[in-house]
């Protein structure tokens, strides 16, 4: 079962597979980088069979599994590639199409079961994000302008394009919704002049967004609180969500963009930043799910329109990033691989390997998937944007038309 499953998977490449018994096996057509893998036990080959999605991280994590020269990326790029033209075998459909069909049941993230999804990522320790991120601690997809801009260039390139897009004008009250470390409602109050609200359901980021906000001399235009979206009140002229969206859970869709409605003024604009899927709806990965992001789902861009249409919103924009997750990824991966020791050190060696597995992962989907970032800029009246893109490349203030002209 294990040769017909990799023999129906694998149409091109060339891998190479040490059984535990010591065969040796190969699949793909021979093209391509080759990659060898050894499986060490007959139990890792028997789970493979049956769910791979969850077994491959697995067996990478525990060491079951072992990739020659450690080239995570080139195997998971040669899986990823192929998943994307062959079928599945017959006898894992099944729970595929049950995974498809239970996605609400496994996305339905209430307050308290949201606030704990959270947790489990984004309450690790802060000098884990430190080793990878950029100086800002921007924990999403980056905007480059050239794939050799470094990852600092390209993270304050997406908050001025972000900006751009919301279409500020000094002391508007702005809601960042998932606010992260602060760092997007810092730049807003900061070199735009706004009134910040941002909403986190993570403890550790709420304690490091408001002393960043204090060392700064900005908290009297930043403000940080534990709350969840749907508990809040107050209107808000612009809102922004950066890398919130993928947490929100499919059940949950029609109430945030109705809380975003009502939450806006009626003249006000909301940008949406969200990894999106441009394919058909599909589950999420059971590996990330149990791992990495529980209670987590990467919408297709059907599913999130649908809800935007029920709410009475106007779609003024929807922009679509390509290949821009995938660079930043790969910084993120090098800047990991460079403090190995060091992350070993604040926790183990399988969580390294866990980690190695996630970044990895992730970069191989979005260089050969669906997988994308999508920007909806929202709003309540059909004359709140010009009606060109053209504002989103003239400078937003004065010391950016000095920098522009140099």
């Amino acid at each position: 079962m294990f040769d017909v499953m990799l023999r129906t998977m694998l149409s091109s490449g060339a891998l190479t597979v040490v059984m535990p018994d010591g065969e040796v096996q190969t699949f793909g057509d021979g093209t391509g980088k080759p990659i060898t893998v050894r499986l060490n036990d007959s139990a890792t080959v028997r789970s493979l069979v049956i769910n791979p999605e969850l077994a491959l991280g697995e067996s990478y994590m525990t060491g079951r599994l072992t990739i020659e020269n450690n080239d995570i990326g080139g195997f998971l790029g040669l899986i990823v590639q192929n998943m994307q033209t062959m079928p599945k075998v017959w006898w894992q459909r099944p729970a595929n199409k049950l995974r498809v069909a239970l996605r609400r049941f496994a996305q339905n993230n209430i307050a308290t079961r949201a606030r704990r999804n959270v947790a489990h990522h984004y309450d690790l320790s802060g000098q884990l994000y430190d080793m990878f991120l950029d100086t800002d601690r921007q924990y999403s997809c980056a905007y480059f302008k050239s794939a050799t801009d470094t990852l600092e260039q390209a993270q304050a390139q997406k908050k001025a394009h972000i900006a751009h897009k919301l279409l500020l004008e000094p002391d508007m009250r702005v809601l960042d919704v998932g606010c992260g470390w602060g760092g997007m409602a810092l730049e807003l109050a900061r070199n735009h002049g706004a009134k910040v609200l941002g909403i986190t359901l993570s403890e550790e980021q709420l304690a490091v967004a408001t002393e960043r906000a204090a060392q700064e001399g900005l908290s009297d235009r930043v403000q940080f609180r534990l709350c969840d979206y749907r508990d809040l009140d107050e209107n808000f002229d612009r809102i922004v969500s950066v890398g919130m969206f993928e947490h929100v859970g499919l059940p949950h869709y029609d109430t945030f963009f109705q809380t975003l409605h009502d939450r806006l003024s009626p003249d006000g604009i909301a940008l949406i930043h969200t990894i999106g899927w441009s394919g058909k709806p599909q589950a999420t990965n059971p590996w990330i799910a149990k791992y990495i992001f529980p209670g987590g789902y990467i919408p297709a861009m059907s599913e999130v329109l649908t809800a935007i249409e029920k709410s009475g919103l106007w779609t003024a924009d929807v922009e679509c990033w390509r290949l821009h997750y995938a660079y930043t990824l790969q910084h993120w991966l090098d800047r990991f691989d460079a403090h190995h020791d060091e992350v070993r050190a604040l926790y183990d060696d399988q969580f390294v390997r866990m980690w190695r597995f996630y970044l990895s992962a992730s970069e191989q989907t979005f260089r050969h998937a669906h997988q994308a970032v999508f920007q909806f800029q929202l709003s309540r009246r059909i004359d709140a944007v010009p009606l060109t893109r053209d504002y989103l490349y003239r400078p937003l203030h004065k010391d950016e038309a000095l920098k522009a002209a140099e």
